[in-house]
């Protein structure tokens, strides 16, 4: 251990006992909200800017009297505590005074992706039992084409003109329906508690329809405390990058948070750009960040210039940057502090690297255990007795949160999904264990006053076995994205008829720059680097890669596809048994494989 690193996490030691303090369990009586925390932000900051967007800056106070009108002219048309309001708006000025307007009354945000249409924004909508639909004319089609099925009135289909654009005439112009309106705190934020629920945040519905998660704002202020506190440390004066979409966790449960319990600013902006980042930081004075792994993915496979770290961003928080990435990126842009975190959006614990490690997601106060599974027969090991096995130190496992009265699983809307994600008798009769759906390891990362460091490894689903060995997608992707020519790839699993387990597969998308797949060099740098078990079977070379609104690379489509070049036009390569190089698949050995004749 050398005397840097002992001191770098002594200096911690405050932010420790601080955190600590701050993250107390306070009973769910006590009076507090998301409202009111802003009402008490815009009194202490009043004049302080809270959100830069597109040429405008709002200062705190101004945002709080915006929120009060919103809530006021929502509260005329009938909306009351437990009522659902919900939100289908890019990322606005608008966007946060509307949450923090719902709030206010006592009423549910339901945060709906942006990107949805027809039957599942319908259902989001549906499944709420929202009384009332706030959107951005940005997004009056998607609206229109579900509004019939949604059992609200024109009344209830309140519309925020984006610029110039009008109001269709089947909804309320909700500008002019707030604009006389009292500024004044409506009385019913004072009667919130921290265990009521704030919003609905909308899991991806990856394996269905979207899922309602419950937040509350218990929940949401206990994350503004860890995001301000340990993670971001943020102040008054700092700027705060939000790019990430805000019905996202961890833009508006983190980002949003964080703001919120320091007094600073946002900088807001409708969707990420890679070409833009650098300018906004400089120009905005932005000082930290809120990302997603693959959001610096891109950043890190833009053309490097010199002056990269030449900028004021000194502090980012978030999730999925992976090891492969880390080091690059935090010396390349000049990087002080990472707070990579982990936590599900309907999850009751979180990891967050508040001592500042490398290439970890942290710590935990919750209690945590990784248990044995089985990736090939996807299922819970468990011994002679029925119960759970823990596995030993660095070996992956699924992740399990107990449930507890200090760590509440708060879940989804439908009690069935619910109770899908609890486990029981895991250790002993009658106990209760929130199941993450994820594999992680514990990881050595030097003194760390005695505190446990975990690493994530996969999603279940995506750790694949082959050859009698469990391969994960994010490992080999870290080592293929290092091949020169990659700017993405993705892998994930196929079935093989004749075989057991799934055989590798990697959909790649190629740097701009280059004109044509060096096959060659490729199958080279796969031999040297890779294990024959975790070496792909297949190649597909993608020209156009699927992500959602969070940058993460589309899996289920490809796994549809798999190495069918009869649904597929991309070019797909295989390698052969006991063949080192890889050779474009063509219909004969398509035909081989189909029938259980091609050897691996």
């Amino acid at each position: 251990m050398s005397l840097s690193d002992f001191f770098s996490v002594i200096k911690d030691v405050p932010t420790l006992l601080a955190l600590k303090k701050g993250l107390k369990p306070r009973p769910g009586n006590m009076k507090d909200s998301v409202g009111l925390q802003f009402s008490e932000t815009a009194k202490t900051y009043r004049a302080q800017t809270a959100i830069l967007f597109e040429g405008e800056s709002v200062s705190w106070g101004e945002c709080n009297k915006l929120a009060n009108r919103y809530a006021h002219a929502l509260q005329n048309i009938g909306v009351v505590r437990g009522d659902a309001v919900s939100i289908v708006m890019q990322n606005r000025i608008e966007f946060i005074a509307l949450v923090v307007a719902i709030n206010k009354l006592g009423a549910i945000a339901g945060l709906i992706n942006t990107n949805l249409r027809a039957t599942p924004l319908q259902h989001c909508i549906v499944t709420t039992d929202s009384k009332v639909c706030v959107f951005g004319t940005e997004l009056s089609s998607a609206i229109e084409e579900v509004r019939e099925n949604v059992n609200l009135t024109p009344d209830q289909l309140l519309a925020i003109p984006n610029r110039d654009d009008t109001t269709p005439e089947w909804a309320t112009d909700f500008q002019l329906l707030s604009a006389d309106k009292s500024t004044e705190d409506p009385s019913t934020q004072f009667e919130s508690t921290l265990a009521e629920t704030a919003f609905y945040v909308f899991t991806s519905g990856t394996t269905g329809l979207p899922k309602a998660a419950v937040v509350s704002n218990r929940r949401f202020l206990q994350l503004g405390r860890l995001a301000t506190i340990a993670g971001l440390r943020c102040k008054v004066g700092d700027r705060i990058y939000l790019c990430l979409p805000l019905y996202h966790s961890t833009g508006l449960v983190v980002g949003f948070s964080a703001a919120l319990c320091s007094g600073a600013a946002m900088f807001i902006r409708r969707r990420f750009s890679a070409r833009n980042f650098l300018k906004d930081i400089r120009e905005h004075h932005v000082t930290h960040m809120i990302y997603v792994g693959e959001l610096l993915r891109y950043l890190h496979n833009i053309p490097r210039q010199s002056n990269d770290s030449d900028n004021p961003l000194h502090t980012i928080m978030g999730n999925g940057l992976r090891p492969d990435i880390w080091d690059d990126f935090k010396q390349r842009f000049g990087i002080t502090r990472i707070t990579e975190f982990y936590s599900a959006s309907e999850g009751n614990f979180a990891f967050a690297n508040i001592m500042n490690k490398d290439r970890t997601v942290g710590l935990t106060a919750a209690k945590v255990a990784l248990v044995k599974y089985d990736v090939e027969n996807d299922e819970i090991v468990k011994d002679d007795n029925g119960r759970c096995i823990e596995v030993a130190p660095g070996e992956p496992g699924l992740c399990l949160g107990h449930i507890n009265p200090s760590a509440k699983f708060e879940g989804y809307t439908d009690p069935e999904a619910t109770k899908k994600k609890i486990l029981e008798n895991v250790f002993e009769d009658g106990d209760q264990w929130f199941n993450s759906g994820d594999l992680l390891k514990t990881i050595d990362v030097g003194f760390a006053l005695g505190y446990t460091h975990f690493q994530f490894v996969d999603r279940i689903g995506d750790t694949y076995r082959w050859r009698s060995e469990n391969v994960s997608t994010n490992e080999v992707a870290e080592i293929l994205n290092g091949f020169e020519q990659v700017a993405v790839s993705n892998v994930y699993g196929v079935k093989v008829p004749g075989t057991e387990g799934r055989a590798g597969m990697v959909a790649i998308s190629l740097n701009e720059d280059v004109d044509q797949f060096d096959v060659s060099g490729f199958s080279k740098y796969v031999a040297q680097n890779l294990p024959h078990f975790a070496r792909p079977v297949f190649v597909r070379i993608q020209t156009n890669v699927e992500t959602t609104s969070t940058f993460k690379v589309v899996k289920k489509e490809l796994r549809a596809d798999g190495y069918d070049i009869d649904k597929i036009s991309d070019p797909v390569y295989v390698l052969k048994k006991g063949s080192v190089t890889y050779e474009p698949l063509d219909k004969d050995f398509l035909a081989a494989i189909q029938q259980g004749n091609a050897k691996f």
